[in-house]
């Protein structure tokens, strides 16, 4: 599955208040965008209340993200390369393998279970 960005979940939460602005029933509008009855609920109530603003991702509380774009880039240049380019003992890699060249690579280190979620 491919990993939405910003601008398209933007995009999409947009398309589907503009449809329930135009008297679609959120029912319908959830069904058919593939959105949770209470997401599109939540992003209605935000437009209404702050404007396209509204549907904007807010800031997520944690950590922030280890990978994020040159790096997650890096990550999926090596899982498309031939383990055997990098090192590994045989061409079946794993994802502890990877992390380490990704580590010694970039200095960032990953979790196998994080390199497996790319």
């Amino acid at each position: 599955m491919l990993k939405e960005t910003k601008e398209v979940r933007v995009f999409r939460r947009a398309q589907a208040v503009r449809e329930v602005v135009k008297g679609q029933r959120l029912q319908n509008v959830s069904d058919a965008l593939q959105l949770t009855y209470a997401a599109l609920r939540t992003w209605v109530h935000r437009f209404a209340n702050q404007g396209v603003q509204g549907l904007v991702d807010r800031p997520r509380p944690g950590r922030p993200a280890q990978v994020t774009g040159e790096l997650e880039k890096h990550l999926n240049r090596l899982i498309d390369q031939d383990p055997l380019e990098h090192g590994a003992l045989s061409s079946q890699g794993s994802c502890r393998e990877l992390a380490t060249v990704f580590a010694q690579q970039t200095g960032v280190h990953l979790g196998r279970e994080r390199v497996r979620g790319v």
